[in-house]
């Protein structure tokens, strides 16, 4: 079978059932697992932003797309056509920042031998949990993805039992999407902050991100701030949440708990990694509970 992915979470669902060696084409922005950087497998997309300006030009270059009703990012058809998938993986969450589902139907139904087309949205874990195996099913390895979810699950399952045994309180959280402006993180995020421990005092589970004023947040007293802006590794949202913490608006902030965290990997794409990213905020929350979280996946900051 011939896979594309056009979406980074589906990329790691496709390799976490094992089947890598289906996929002919991947996304601009799919990394991991790391093995596919190296792997020469053809980017079939690519953005038109430049992800290396300041968070404030980006959102500028956001909210023009939205408005023009176009997209940051470009399909590559000839390279679809040239590839003859099978199938194409691709995301129905958000039209500016992702490639759209309607501009990947019209591709497929131009080719001479027309591939399915599966379209991801989850806006949960449980629904992350069920689009691992729709991938499954279409790529005809559903015993694998049950052995695969089972093992997620369990591992969830270990967080709360070990949270219940400690008897521990819930410090309030406010996890930010991005920083200028300030945005809250929606969708799957505020359930993870859940079942690691946690009180999300910005968003509700389910809810799309949306933006919040500085004294919103500064009112909301959260214990813990964890700077996650969509897309950052954890150095650069550390370097990020660090500049921030330097302005005056921000002093509210001082001898808070605050953390960066890898939010490209954890956080941002709604796969398999979103058990890391809760296994992670646990120990962010509960340090006398778990052990202290890899530098690769946060790091404290240390706002005076």
């Amino acid at each position: 079978m011939r896979i594309i992915s056009l979406f980074p979470a589906a990329t790691e669902m496709v390799c976490a059932l094992g089947a890598a060696s289906s996929l002919v084409g991947i996304s601009h922005d799919s990394d991991y697992p790391t093995e596919l950087l190296d792997s020469g497998i053809p980017r079939v997309t690519r953005t038109t932003l430049d992800e290396r300006a300041a968070p404030a030009e980006i959102d500028r270059m956001v909210r023009v797309a939205d408005t023009l009703g176009e997209s940051l990012h470009v399909l590559d058809a000839q390279a679809i056509a040239d590839l003859e998938p099978d199938v194409i993986i691709t995301q129905g969450i958000c039209d500016v920042c992702a490639i759209r589902e309607g501009d990947v139907r019209i591709i497929a139904e131009s080719l001479r031998e027309p591939p399915i087309v599966l379209a991801l949205s989850a806006n949960s874990l449980e629904e992350m949990f069920n689009d691992i195996h729709r991938v499954a099913s279409i790529i005809e390895l559903s015993p694998i993805s049950e052995v695969l979810v089972d093992g997620l699950e369990a591992r969830l399952s270990k967080v709360h039992h070990r949270l219940v045994a400690a008897t521990v309180p819930r410090p309030r959280v406010a996890v930010l999407e991005w920083t200028d402006p300030i945005y809250n993180a929606g969708h799957w995020v505020p359930q993870m902050v859940r079942r690691a421990g946690g009180i999300e005092v910005l968003a509700k589970a389910g809810e799309r991100s949306r933006k919040v004023t500085m004294d919103e947040l500064a009112a909301a007293n959260a214990d813990t701030i964890i700077f996650a802006p969509c897309g950052y590794g954890v150095v650069r949202a550390a370097a990020e949440g660090e500049m921030q913490a330097k302005k005056k608006e921000w002093a509210w902030l001082a001898h808070r708990r605050t953390w960066a965290v890898d939010s490209g990997g954890l956080f941002s794409r709604p796969g398999p990694r979103l058990v890391d990213g809760v296994e992670t905020l646990a120990e962010i929350f509960h340090p006398t509970v778990f052990p202290r979280p890899s530098r690769t996946r946060a790091i404290e900051l240390h706002i005076a």
